[in-house]
Order: structure tokens, then sequence, then C-alpha cells
């Protein structure tokens, strides 16, 4: 009976080893299935990085596009700013020479005059500036008017209202360039 002991340990040691190792190919079929699935995904999480990367990227660009294309056209808006301003006392000059003529008897003067300053409006006009519109009553806005004085109101209607207009304001476009100067009352 050893002998039969013997082949049948033999045997089952054989078919122990063969277990073991089907067992083993399993796992190595398994682990190599496993790196060719995390192959796989990492592959595909590589190309979801590099989607959003692209994504990230493009929607960088537009905004950029968007930003220079708005500072753009505000450059061009206001490319004669610097000019305009420098053209603001001429017309102040335009109007105390308008209200210093118009006292005066020539009336051939004041018409070309008149006529002068009329054509220096309508071009600065036509380049976008334009007056900011104030007159005696209305309220004062800090935002607006620049405030050069306060006199005690003539009236308890005029109590925070612009009394005087000292000097006009302008607007280039919607970005205001001289603001009015006026007196307030108090």
């Amino acid at each position: 009976m050893s002998k039969e002991n013997k082949a049948k340990e033999m045997e089952d040691e054989v078919l122990k080893n063969m277990d073991q190792n089907e067992v083993d190919q399993e796992a190595e079929s398994e682990v190599e299935l496993g790196e060719e699935l995390s192959v796989e995904e990492q592959l595909k999480e590589d190309l979801g990085k590099e989607k959003d990367k692209f994504l990230r990227l493009f929607a960088e660009f537009e905004n950029y596009k968007k930003r220079t294309s708005k500072e753009r056209m505000d450059l061009f808006k206001t490319a004669g700013q610097e000019v305009i301003l420098s053209l603001l006392p001429v017309m102040d000059d335009f109007d105390r020479a308008l209200a210093e003529i118009s006292k005066s008897d020539d009336d051939g003067m004041y018409q070309g005059v008149l006529l002068i300053n009329n054509k220096l409006r309508e071009t600065l006009k036509s380049k976008g500036l334009l007056e900011v519109e104030v007159k005696e009553g209305d309220d004062f806005d800090a935002e607006i008017h620049d405030a050069v004085t306060q006199v005690p109101a003539p009236d308890k209607k005029l109590k925070g209202k612009i009394i005087d207009v000292i000097q006009k304001g302008y607007k280039l476009g919607d970005k205001i360039i001289r603001h009015p100067k006026v007196v307030v009352g108090n």
C-alpha cells in the first residue's frame, strides 16, 4: 500500500501543481487584462485632461479676443481725447467772445464769430463730443458736477440745487472728460 499511497500522493501533488499553475495563469491573464484596462483607462484619463486643457485654452483665447476688441473700440472712441481736451478752452473763449460781441452793435462781427463757433462745435460733435446738459435749478450730483462753491440759497427750493453754471462740462462718448463747474445753494 505504500506504493499505492505514494502514487496517490504523487497524483494529488501533480493535480495540485496543475491547479496551482492554472490559478497562476489565470491570475497572470487577469493582471495583464488589468494592466490593459488600466492603460486604456489611463489613456481615457489623459484624453480627458487634454480636452479640458484645450477647452480652457480656447475659452481664454476667446476672452482675450473680446477684451482686445473692446479695448480697441474704446481707443477709437477716445483717440482724439487729448486734442479735444485742448480745444475746450477755445470753445469757452468763443462763448465769452459771443457774449461780449452781442452787447455791441457790430452785427457782422457777431455773425462771423457765431459761424466759426458753430462750425467748430459741429466738427467736435461729429467726433463724439457732447455738452453735459446743466441748467440752474437742477439737482446737484457729485458724480457729474464739480461744485466750485456753495452760497446761501436765495430760495428754500434751491437748497442742494445748482444756482449758477460757471463752466460747461463735456463728455466724449459716454465718458465725462470735463465736469461742469457749478455753484450750489446751501
